[in-house]
């Protein structure tokens, strides 16, 4: 059990600490240093993560650690997404009296994040979600004076505190009928045969607690409320990042599953109920943070597409990766773009607004677009090879019902790309400099270049595999 395994995690948690550790000994005008300390943590993290790409998927610590590409490339995309959040974050935050905790909190929530995506154990899963969960509550509310970041961080909290309960109460009984929570023991187990009534409970239980973090039906209606009352820059680290690790860990859980369980049809299901209702909702929204928190809903049905068909025999662990990789970057860049606006939030800001900031603007509609799957940007891609992964499957019809609410996301997104160029412009606007715009144009290029090579991506992604 080698401890340079958990190299990229040892550095978070100490980069969390001397974050702490920081910001409790210097004064307000010295807190933004705390951003420096985060990036230059994620980015040893991501380093040592890099070396670990290509080894051969194994196992570790007793078999509760997965080692696989599957779990790296999760913790690389997590750990850019946290990059991108943390630095949109100083200018967003400077008015704030004592911000470096601040830093602390997100790094402590990736650490959690990154160990939903590598558990291996349904222990181990727990404490990953509850990790996230617990760090990430007082990010929503960081802005204590605002009336809807409280709101959003209570309704947040309460339904995390359900989901989670039934989440270890599915880990309980599995435990029981398999004698141990590690994967591959309860997978050996389910085999010989097992309680059918216990084990679907159970594994009801389970699917349900990641619905919160993977904001899926039933346990969605958290992410409108915290995309629009918490600090733009932890709205866009919540719609993202727990996705991922959420992402991973349920179609790694799914595996160890028996052919008995109709577990694919019932996350069909699932899959269909929130890009539904995420799509609807979203058309009746007047505020873009609120549209952007339904559509990341609606985001979340696809992706689940792959995890139907993650044991058919097709390709559909590199399709939820390169999906997840084309929503990173173009959700984390719609948010960018709200931050650089500082916070504009009603359509009404956005009427005209190509006239006074065309970069922005253009910026925005791009990220829209590539939301939408708009060929030829990475969001396209990243649909088509859910679509063809689901088809070759034999789910057809939900690829249909997906390619219909594809087509009712792109009327919502309209609504907000059409006033930016035909209306006439409203009110000044502000944007905020330094660090939020040199971010928001680093993932705009980064965009760009996914959207260019996104066939070396999957050329890259096509053999990965779960270890185990």
């Amino acid at each position: 059990m080698p401890i340079g395994d958990l190299l990229p995690e040892i550095v978070l948690l100490l980069g969390a600490v001397a974050i702490v550790l920081f910001a409790a000994f210097t004064p307000q005008r010295l807190q933004g240093w705390g951003a420096a300390l985060a990036l230059a943590a994620l980015a040893l993290a991501a380093w040592f993560s890099v070396q670990q790409w290509g080894a051969p998927p194994r196992l570790t610590f007793s078999g509760v650690w997965a080692l696989d590409d599957v779990a790296v490339a999760a913790k690389l995309l997590i750990l850019f997404s946290g990059a991108v959040v943390v630095a949109l974050s100083p200018d967003w935050m400077r008015s704030d009296r004592r911000h470096g905790e601040y830093y602390a909190l997100c790094l402590f929530s990736l650490l959690g994040m990154i160990m939903m995506a590598s558990a291996n154990d349904a222990m181990e899963l727990v404490v990953g979600v509850l990790l996230s969960s617990a760090a990430s509550y007082p990010l929503a509310a960081y802005h204590r004076g605002f009336t809807p970041a409280l709101e959003a961080a209570m309704k947040y909290f309460l339904i995390g505190a359900l989901a989670n309960a039934l989440l270890t109460i599915g880990v309980v009984i599995l435990f029981g009928l398999a004698g141990d929570t590690d994967y591959a023991v309860a997978a050996d187990v389910f085999q010989t045969g097992t309680d059918p009534i216990a084990l679907s409970i159970a594994v009801a239980c389970i699917v349900l607690g990641l619905t919160y973090k993977l904001g899926a039906v039933p346990a969605h209606a958290w992410m409108p409320d915290v995309a629009q009352g918490a600090p733009v820059p932890i709205a866009a680290f919540l719609t993202v990042a727990p996705k991922i690790g959420a992402a991973v860990a349920l179609a790694r859980f799914v595996t160890i599953l028996p052919e008995t369980l109709p577990w694919p049809e019932i996350i069909a299901l699932i899959s269909v109920a929130t890009m539904t209702l995420g799509n609807l909702a979203a058309l009746r929204q007047t505020d873009l943070r609120r549209l952007l928190g339904w559509s990341s809903v609606s985001q979340s049905g696809y992706m689940l597409m792959a995890i139907v068909v993650v044991g058919s025999g097709v390709a559909a662990l590199p399709a939820l990766l390169a999906f997840l990789v084309a929503y990173a970057l173009a959700n984390l860049l719609a948010f960018a773009v709200v931050t650089h606006l500082r916070g504009r939030t009603n359509f009404e800001h956005y009427h005209g607004l190509a006239r006074r900031q065309p970069l922005t603007t253009a910026t925005l509609i791009v990220a829209l677009l590539s939301l939408v799957g708009i060929p030829p940007l990475v969001g396209f891609f990243g649909k088509f090879l859910l679509f063809e992964v689901t088809i070759e499957a034999g789910y057809a019809w939900l690829a249909v019902v997906a390619a219909i609410n594809t087509l009712i996301s792109l009327y919502y997104y309209l609504r907000v790309i059409a006033p930016t160029m035909f209306k006439a412009p409203q009110g000044e606007v502000h944007v905020l400099g330094g660090w939020s715009w040199m971010t928001l144009l680093i993932t705009l290029m980064l965009l760009i270049l996914a959207s260019l090579g996104f066939q070396w991506l999957i050329e890259m992604l096509g053999p990965i595999g779960f270890a185990g």
